[in-house]
């Protein structure tokens, strides 16, 4: 699932928006993007959706450093249970190393390396994709994210290392230096931050190495697990989609940026199928409507996206043994 992020890259993104006027749901809206995406912050949204949107953004607040300045806000906390991880490693090269193992459980369409840099030790951050519009903002994105990780790591009176970007500024490069304190090195062979190799073996004073060991078990479990996130994710989306009418396997295809083959492909992947997804999603969306509101037979076959009301019919049939007419709350626990 090379093209996803978890919605939680988003953290921030709304109260950021609402700073300079802007609607944070129609912005989603308008690159494709469920207008509920920061309700589910442990879910997967397209990257290339996500690097739209912070364009967007940018464009309509008249501010270039949009991206950087989301990033510098969120923080460590974007990263879920690998905050946790990381907080109880012993150095902060154990911290970044487990960063670049685990970092594909936030971020499919990128990773990060930790490798030597002249006499330095980058921390880079590589897009599998580089050729997105809006990769610039994705990049100053992250390594805001990265700048403040490594200020949490090793403490507030850290003196940040240059931060190399391999585009030309957005901005000028006083604005820079008003968020950063720093300016960047545009036009580098990389995107990294820099530190000293001696910085790598400073110890963590919050480190447990119990409760370490049991947050890296938890991770090793959700990586054996994270291609089984797919259903759900397209479960999701169809709940936003039905109600506007039929849904297609082009029509989510579309909105995960991805081709319909490679969507059926990985359903399969995943022990599902397309229409599996579909028919389990309509089932669960029927018996909630019917549990929990007063909508008629007709309008709820019409929010499932169903042709007509026979369709919908035989399928509740075939989903609780009974036509819709016959179902009350006592015939299903």
């Amino acid at each position: 699932m090379q093209d996803f992020a978890r919605a939680s890259a988003l953290y921030g993104f709304d109260s950021l928006a609402e700073e300079y006027g802007l609607p944070h749901k129609a912005l989603l809206k308008e690159v494709g993007l469920p207008e509920n995406t920061l309700d589910h912050l442990q879910g997967l949204v397209s990257y290339r959706r996500f690097l739209a949107l912070l364009e967007l953004s940018a464009k309509q607040a008249g501010d270039p450093l949009f991206g950087l300045k989301l990033g510098l806000r969120q923080g460590i906390t974007v990263l879920g249970p690998i905050v946790y991880l990381l907080n109880n490693a012993s150095t902060v090269g154990e911290a970044l190393s487990e960063l670049r193992q685990y970092f594909h459980l936030h971020m499919g369409a990128a990773h990060v390396e930790v490798s030597a840099y002249g006499d330095k030790i980058q921390l880079a951050y590589r897009v599998l994709d580089p050729k997105q519009p809006g990769i610039n903002h994705g990049a100053e994105l992250a390594l805001g994210v990265g700048r403040k990780m490594l200020k949490t790591l090793m403490g507030h009176n850290w003196t940040p290392h240059p931060m190399l970007l391999e585009h030309a500024p957005q901005a000028p490069l006083q604005a820079y230096r008003d968020v950063l304190g720093i300016v960047p090195r545009f036009n580098s062979d990389t995107t990294a931050l820099l530190l000293d190799p001696e910085e790598l073996e400073l110890p963590l004073s919050e480190a447990d190495p119990a409760l370490h060991q049991l947050i890296r078990a938890h991770l090793d479990t959700l990586q054996r697990l994270s291609d089984l996130e797919l259903p759900g994710y397209v479960s999701n989306l169809m709940r936003d989609l039905l109600p506007q009418g039929r849904v297609k396997v082009d029509q989510v295809a579309e909105c995960m940026a991805m081709s319909r083959r490679t969507l059926q492909r990985r359903l399969g992947e995943s022990g599902t199928s397309f229409q599996k997804v579909l028919d389990d999603t309509r089932q669960n969306m029927a018996l909630r409507y019917l549990r929990d509101s007063q909508l008629q037979v007709t309008q709820l076959s019409d929010l499932l996206g169903y042709a007509d009301l026979s369709a919908f019919s035989r399928a509740f049939t075939r989903w609780f043994g009974m036509p819709p007419s016959r179902w009350t709350p006592d015939n299903i626990g």
